[in-house]
C-alpha cells in the first residue's frame, strides 16, 4: 500500500495486507549517516570507527552471532563516532497528524487481530502525557 501521508518521511502507514503497520522516520537515517561521517572526519577517531565498523561487518556476516552481539556492535560504532540518540523532534502539528495516522493503522490491525476484543487504547492524561 502506498503511504498516503502528507509527510511520508515521518509517518505511520498500514502494510498492504493490514496485518502490520509501518513507521517511517527517514530523518533518523539521515542523522545517523551525517553523525557517522562527522565522526569519521576526525582523524583521531577514524581508525577506531573503522575498527568498530569491521567488527559490525563480522557480526552481520556471521550466521550464528551471539545473542546481543549485533546490538553491542552497533553501540560500539555509535560510541566510537560520538553519535547522538536516534530520535526525531515533532511539533504539535506533526503529533496530531501522526496520532491520526497511527489510529488508522491500529483500527486496521484490530480488524484481523485475534485479540481485537481485549485491547483498549490507553487514556490520555490531562497534562498531555500518555
Amino acid at each position: 500500500m502506498s503511504n498516503e501521508s502528507i509527510n511520508p518521511d515521518l509517518s505511520f502507514s498500514s502494510r498492504a495486507d493490514w496485518l502490520a503497520g509501518w513507521l517511517r522516520a527517514d530523518r533518523i537515517r539521515l542523522d545517523t549517516l551525517v553523525q557517522l561521517v562527522a565522526g569519521w572526519s576526525d582523524p583521531d577517531a577514524r581508525d577506531d570507527i573503522i575498527a568498530r565498523l569491521d567488527e559490525l561487518a563480522e557480526v552481520v556476516a556471521s550466521p550464528r552471532s551471539a545473542e546481543g552481539a549485533l546490538d553491542a556492535a552497533v553501540e560500539a560504532v555509535e560510541d566510537a563516532a560520538g553519535m547522538d540518540t536516534a530520535q526525531v523532534p515533532i511539533d504539535k502539528t506533526h503529533a496530531i497528524r501522526l496520532h491520526s495516522e497511527l489510529s488508522t493503522v491500529v483500527e486496521r490491525l484490530m480488524r484481523f487481530g485475534s485479540n481485537r476484543r481485549s485491547v483498549t487504547m490507553p487514556r490520555q492524561r490531562q497534562d498531555g502525557a500518555a
